[in-house]
């Protein structure tokens, strides 16, 4: 409820989530410590020396935007930080942040995504904290202006982002130069992150072989990264291609290696096994209950497959159980955003799709009435790529890639013709933006034949688009969302503005008329109706007490005026979108 295209059904009772048993005192140090007392080079060295390998935990981030479309509240994430911190203080770092969840934060949960950073922060002051960023594409879809990236990351590093993982969707790497130098600035830790496309292990496929992936490695090292990530976004890299590239980029460079994979095809353990003999300082795992599939391996897994391994993960498995136990149930309550993958599936191998594509592009090709003719879309995906000379596909150019294929899929069309009536068609608009150069640069060019058909005539970028566009007036901002009536301005408002500029003001709008609602419960019970029908009531007035999860919440009236209707009375069920009462404004009679 409450979604659109989701409909209403039978009340469901949910079990109240199993929470950890820990000890309330101080959280034990961990790497936040070693980088805030030692400096960057400090937890560099630190890094270095250590011989098991280190875990990242994604289960904040990438594991329920992989498999729960990103919706998971910031009320469930924070219930279960404090835990985590003091069961798993040998974490790397909690990645919990960008991505796509800064704009899901705003757009669909109603949320302040800085808000849920900050209070994350508090409650865990020993982890690392990591987010995404995706370049001169920042946490948005669409390229900005330097200075909106520079301010964007000196703000969230201030706001308590430590490791900065930044990629650029087509390996541009002119296109991070802006952000690692700004994370370089604001003293935190630059992860630059080659993305992994192709097979090296197919002689057939040499456009990105084992020279193109060390080369990039080195040219990452010399730009500014302290560690050098390996992000396989759709989860190609077979298990013996993770030992030859992470044993020739380690020979490479003297920065630490850090894996990310999606373990789409199942055999994602496997291949962090051979990554970890080949000497991989770091690997990106999730709690086992939000694990596999199009998320990320198992950690409680990978401990296990590791026993009496030279290198297996210092972790309590017992802790990592527990959390495991808690997100099983709290998994439950978004069940119909679950991408309900229910086995692994090779077929990634052969459409390359990346993992956090799969269930989105379903849903389009579904709402296109294209369901039936999925099978058809995937091998598409893949035709479409090879089309447009085999790019790497991670958002944007994913998007790219996926909105070609329904277009033609849609269409009925074949390669020929989009030769034979290009001149005709009228292309996806991000399409379009692909090839003027909007997003970047491809390794080897774009396919010029192709270019020119679908531009018709425009001039494609031959530089970084940063470099064409004015910087953004901040001051003009500062005075534009101080116009949006809500709260005081604040720089991360008008950097969210300057992001997101429509999302931003229906947020506050939302913010306006019902308060803020990210700890709302999810589902439960009326404790008291507070009002009578026809009353008067001011903004604040207490009109209803609901419970949930043993936790009691009272709604306020959001505006001045009178109780309408009253539509539920004490015992009655209710989870969100249901109406609890209609108020009326004064002027309305």
């Amino acid at each position: 409820n409450g979604y659109e295209g989701i409909s209403r059904k039978e009340k469901t009772a949910y079990q109240t989530p199993r929470m950890p048993k820990v000890s309330v005192g101080e959280a034990p140090s961990g790497t936040k410590q070693i980088l805030d007392e030692r400096g960057v080079g400090g937890l560099i060295s630190w890094i270095k020396a250590q011989d098991k390998v280190l875990l990242t935990d994604t289960t904040l981030r990438d594991a329920h935007q992989s498999l729960l479309a990103t919706r998971v509240r910031s009320r469930d994430i924070i219930d279960i930080i404090e835990p985590t911190a003091r069961l798993m203080p040998q974490l790397f770092s909690l990645e919990m942040w960008g991505g796509a969840t800064f704009d899901v934060a705003y757009r669909f949960l109603h949320e302040d995504p800085w808000e849920r950073l900050a209070v994350l922060r508090k409650k865990s002051p020993n982890i690392l904290f990591q987010m995404l960023l995706r370049s001169a594409n920042a946490v948005g879809y669409t390229n900005y202006p330097d200075n909106v990236v520079r301010n964007f990351v000196a703000e969230s590093a201030a706001a308590g982002i430590d490791v900065f993982r930044i990629f650029d969707s087509l390996n541009w790497l002119d296109s991070m130069r802006v952000a690692i130098e700004a994370v370089r600035e604001s003293g935190k830790v630059a992860e630059a992150a080659l993305c992994y496309t192709g097979d090296i292990l197919n002689p057939e496929r040499s456009k990105y072989d084992l020279k193109y992936y060390v080369n990039m490695a080195k040219e990452m090292e010399t730009a500014g990264a302290h560690i050098l990530g390996i992000k396989d976004m759709a989860g190609l890299l077979k298990p013996e291609a993770a030992y030859q590239l992470v044993s020739a980029i380690k020979d490479a460079v003297d920065i630490p290696v850090h894996l990310h994979t999606h373990d789409t095809s199942g055999n994602g353990v496997y291949t962090y096994a051979r990554a970890i003999d080949a000497g991989v300082d770091i690997v990106d795992v999730s709690i086992s209950s939000l694990a596999g599939m199009t998320s990320q391996p198992s950690a409680n897994s990978l401990y296990y497959a590791l026993s009496g391994h030279k290198r297996q993960p210092d972790a309590e498995i017992l802790g990592l159980n527990e959390l495991s136990h808690y997100w099983e149930d709290v998994r439950s309550y978004y069940a119909d955003f679950d991408a309900k993958l229910f086995s692994p599936n090779p077929e990634v191998y052969e459409h390359e799709m990346p993992g956090g594509q799969y269930s989105n592009l379903k849903q389009q090709a579904k709402a296109l009435g294209l369901e039936p003719r999925w099978e058809e879309v995937k091998k598409m995906y893949r035709r479409v790529n090879d089309l447009f000379g085999d790019i790497v596909k991670v958002t944007p150019s994913s998007k790219v890639v996926g909105d070609m294929a329904l277009f033609m899929v849609e269409n009925g069309l074949s390669e020929d013709d989009i030769y034979a009536k290009g001149d005709r068609l009228n292309f996806p608009q991000s399409v379009v933006e692909f090839f003027e150069g909007q997003i970047g640069q491809p390794y080897q060019g774009f396919p010029e034949k192709l270019q020119a058909i679908i531009l018709k005539g425009k001039k494609p970028l031959d530089c970084r688009p940063g470099e064409l566009m004015a910087p953004v007036d901040f001051d003009a901002l500062r005075v534009a969302v101080g116009a949006i009536p809500h709260r005081d301005v604040t720089e991360k408002d008008v950097l969210s503005y300057a992001l997101y500029p429509k999302v931003f003001k229906e947020w506050v709008g939302f913010m306006q008329e019902y308060g803020d609602m990210s700890m709302l419960t999810m589902s439960g019970s009326v404790v008291k109706v507070m009002v009578q029908t026809g009353a008067k009531v001011k903004k604040g007035t207490p009109l209803v007490a609901t419970e949930a999860m043993k936790m009691e919440t009272s709604i306020q009236a959001p505006i001045h005026g009178f109780v309408k209707e009253i539509f539920v009375k004490p015992g009655d069920s209710i989870e969100s979108g249901d109406l609890l009462l209609e108020l009326s404004r004064p002027d309305a009679g």
